[in-house]
């Protein structure tokens, strides 16, 4: 029984040391979405739907909910951050060909119809980022018009 108290405290201890770190908060410029808004058009309802369902894991600025202060649950947090910001980040859209942007709302559009995002790891604990029937066809209405927007734009040769 010695033994187990000994590595019970010894995990508890690493635990208690380990809130003193964590990784990097994906704090950047919030005005660094504008030009994805002025290029894109959304229309009202859905840059809502866009603030509360995708900027957190889809932009350079997250809003950290309470837990984020706790190690490990911040490292976790992080990585799926990191890893939205890989396949789809707005804040990084300048630059980006309109092949590149077209395929974005491509995959956009594929996953908010098959309910794929927002992540349901997401949305149970962010109940205002579930998605209504309403607002996903207001999602897709919106991406199938930006898609023909870039289908109209000259492609460089």
């Amino acid at each position: 029984m010695k033994r187990t108290k000994k590595i019970i405290l010894v995990l508890l201890l690493i635990l208690v040391l380990a809130q003193f770190f964590g990784p990097e908060k994906n704090q950047g410029d919030i005005s660094s979405i504008g030009p994805f808004l002025t290029e894109t058009t959304p229309p009202e309802d859905v840059k809502l739907i866009l603030k509360e369902s995708c900027y957190d894991c889809h932009s350079d600025y997250t809003r950290y909910p309470w837990y984020n202060n706790i190690t490990p649950v911040n490292y976790w947090l992080a990585e799926h951050v990191k890893e939205g910001k890989k396949h789809f980040n707005v804040s990084n859209w300048v630059g980006n060909s309109i092949k590149r942007k077209d395929h974005k709302f491509e995959e956009l559009i594929e996953m908010v119809e098959d309910k794929t995002m927002p992540l349901k790891s997401y949305t149970w604990m962010h109940a205002e980022a579930k998605l209504t029937h309403v607002q996903i066809q207001s999602v897709i209405d919106w991406a199938k018009m930006v898609r023909t927007i870039y289908a109209l734009k000259p492609k460089p040769e």
